[in-house]
């Protein structure tokens, strides 16, 4: 097995004649479990000295050394690998699924998963792998689990881990990595794959053996979902996924150098196999750990309805962080709907209420936060989305809850000031805190102000809608229909920026876990692997995805993905050739279009291509707009996947939209 790209298991290559220790490494559960065996045989519970018979501490050392030889044996016939510790903690976990783009680094896990029932799902970029685990991770509250090959492989995911870091999302990844043996030797595609990933991601980890490859993916999974939910890597080098015949096979030359230096070469070589391999197939749990969930105590909590109950004119923003627990969803709607505080929805909180519920509020929202009294920021933080906290009131009492206490308290220091800030879980904060206020009330006159406000700029969109565009269709006029069109079961994945910026303001998510959108990094090409990740975790469900024509040129090649693996999703692409949302600001304020222009593209076309279908609209037939959209969704329920190519001209709608 010669190293070829991404798929070569390692090359052989001459071994330095030192002499290395093999034994436990400093700090690895091995090294800990030793010290601490070796102290419970030497000093059993009780006072030292009572109750021993005597010779009883050499019986007990000699019985511990004879566990430990027999946990470290190695069965050199075993043909198991690796990758089936791998597939057997994910499996215990709950995973279903495991997101990847194959390679030889990573072939064993991959293979294992097949066998225990976990579908493999491969896409043609890395990237797409993660952020299918991300909304997979977002939309079933389990941890989203992507495996990529070593060097190029992993680096091609960076940009989707990061989105998953600041977005809070519980992902696994698992990257391949070059021999343990050869790692710092020049080996194919071997670099310092944890340096790069530990800014990124709350747990890193190297598994030097293959009987660490289990307490290792424990540790990540309860770590990925604890305190504040985020990626977490773990570096599975090749020789601890693959056979030990296969390894010693590579690593062990068949004809031995002569002489003192080969006899110490080979010495060296037979050991650090067995070390490698030794006690892999004992059994050790496999199930999740215990997570440390942060909670609000009893008395903040009282704190916070004292506060709220002497409210006249209460507001709260609900963020991500209050879906987090997506199973909690259903009660969390009901716990707002009893509190009757209106509310402003944001991230992967859209849709909490449902569609025209009268307690979202959708407009307007740094003039309701101006006059608002009690404003309760839940799992919303102060960054540049509420202009980092200036639009907050200095009169208004500000209660905020958020898991991560640094991001609780992000620009306290300048703009805003909270009257009380509680690091605990969002949802279960709301809950607590809708208990304590059961049976208050506010007065109607303040949620009217704000809805006959929102009516107000409904209004105004209706006349956007209306008015004519130079070429092609009016984008508020086709949003609009798809608004009307969209049905009761779908999930909205957006990816862009002009005509995604328009679709937040007009086309509303049917209820709670429907919407999903990058969060707070602004990531274009999220699209197709978000689709990815929640067609297969909700099937019954319609994917709609809305897509800027910019962003969808990173999502195009999964169409074949979708294809292959017989995924019927549906694409809507806003098509004005063009970054509109840079270009809207940078023609006024620089003068130059430059870098901002695009073509009229037939994406739909490029995906009929890839073996989807697609459909057009323009203005050639702007009256069959909701029967284009029709037969798109009826060609998605055969099984298809679905690229509506939609030609729109240039509105004034988001004129003074900012893109920095």
């Amino acid at each position: 097995m010669k190293g070829e790209g991404r798929r070569g298991l390692c090359a052989r290559r001459p071994v330095e004649a030192r002499l290395f220790r093999v034994a436990p490494e400093r700090g690895s559960d091995c090294a800990h479990a030793h010290r601490a065996g070796l102290r419970g045989a030497a000093e059993p519970s009780g006072r030292p000295g009572q109750g021993r018979a005597p010779g009883s501490r050499d019986t007990e050392l000699a019985e511990f050394c004879r566990r430990q030889r027999h946990s470290l044996e190695v069965d050199k016939a075993s043909v198991r690998h690796g990758g089936e510790n791998v597939a057997a903690v994910l499996r215990a976990h709950g995973v279903r699924f495991i997101f990847t783009l194959v390679g030889g680094h990573i072939s064993p896990l991959l293979v294992a998963c097949e066998k225990l029932g976990i579908r493999v799902v491969d896409t043609r970029h890395e990237v797409t792998a993660v952020f299918a685990a991300d909304a997979m991770a977002r939309l079933s509250g389990t941890v989203g689990v992507a495996a990529v090959t070593a060097g190029p492989g992993l680096t091609n995911t960076v940009t989707a881990v990061k989105n998953a870091q600041m977005a809070q999302s519980p992902v696994l990844l698992l990257g391949g990595a070059a021999s343990t043996l050869l790692q710092n030797r020049g080996a194919l595609q071997a670099i310092d794959q944890l340096s790069l990933f530990r800014p990124l991601c709350k747990f890193c980890a190297s598994v030097r053996r293959v009987r660490d490859i289990v307490p290792t993916l424990r540790a990540a999974m309860a770590a990925a979902q604890s305190g504040t939910p985020g990626p977490v890597f773990v570096e599975l080098p090749i020789d601890v996924l693959y056979p030990y015949f296969m390894v010693q096979k590579e690593m062990v030359p068949a004809k031995p150098r002569k002489g003192l230096v080969g006899r110490v070469v080979s010495w060296y070589l037979e050991n650090y196999l067995a070390n490698l391999f030794a006690g892999a197939w004992e059994p050790q749990p496999e199930g999740p750990l215990p997570l440390d969930i942060p909670q609000a105590s009893p008395q903040q909590v009282q704190r916070c309805v004292e506060i709220l109950s002497r409210a006249k004119r209460p507001l709260m923003v609900l963020g991500s962080q209050a879906l987090l627990t997506p199973k909690s969803a259903d009660k969390l709607r009901a716990a707002v709907e009893t509190l009757g505080v209106p509310c402003f929805l944001g991230g992967m909180a859209r849709g909490l209420l449902g569609r025209n519920h009268s307690l979202h509020i959708r407009e307007n929202r740094s003039a309701a936060l101006k006059k608002a009294d009690v404003i309760v920021l839940a799992g919303t933080v102060c960054d540049f989305r509420l202009s980092y906290g200036r639009v907050l009131s200095h009169s208004s009492k500000i209660i905020i809850v958020n898991r991560n206490r640094e991001d609780m308290l992000l620009n306290s220091d300048v703009f805003w000031k909270p009257q009380e800030a509680v690091q605990g879980d969002v949802g279960s904060f709301v809950l607590k805190l809708v208990e304590g206020l059961q049976g208050q009330t506010w007065a109607p006159d303040w949620v009217e102000e704000l809805r006959e406000a929102d009516r107000q700029k409904e209004q105004t969109f209706r006349e956007k809608a209306a008015m004519p565009v130079a070429q092609h269709l009016n984008p508020v006029r086709v949003l609009q229909l798809v608004e009307e069109t969209l049905p009761d079961n779908s999930i909205l994945v957006v990816d862009g920026g002009d005509f995604v910026g328009t679709a937040a303001h007009l086309v509303q998510p049917r209820g709670p876990l429907c919407w999903l959108d990058p969060g707070a990094f602004g990531t274009l090409g999220v699209g197709a692997g978000f689709a990815l990740g929640a067609k297969l975790c909700r099937p019954d469900a319609e994917v709609w995805c809305l897509f800027g024509d910019g962003a969808f040129g990173y999502s195009l090649i999964e169409f074949d993905t979708f294809v292959r693996h017989k995924i019927p999703v549906m694409a809507l692409v806003g098509n004005d050739a063009g970054w509109t949302q840079i270009s809207r600001e940078q023609v006024p304020s620089l003068g130059s279009n430059v870098a901002c222009s695009l073509a009229y593209t037939e994406y739909h076309k490029a995906a009929m291509g890839l073996g989807a279908r697609g459909l057009l609209l323009s203005r050639e037939n702007e009256d069959q707009v909701v029967k284009v959209l029709h037969d798109a969704q009826q060609q998605c329920r055969d099984g298809h996947p679905v690229v509506v190519n939609i030609l729109i001209g240039r509105t004034d709608f988001r004129d003074g939209s900012i893109a920095v």
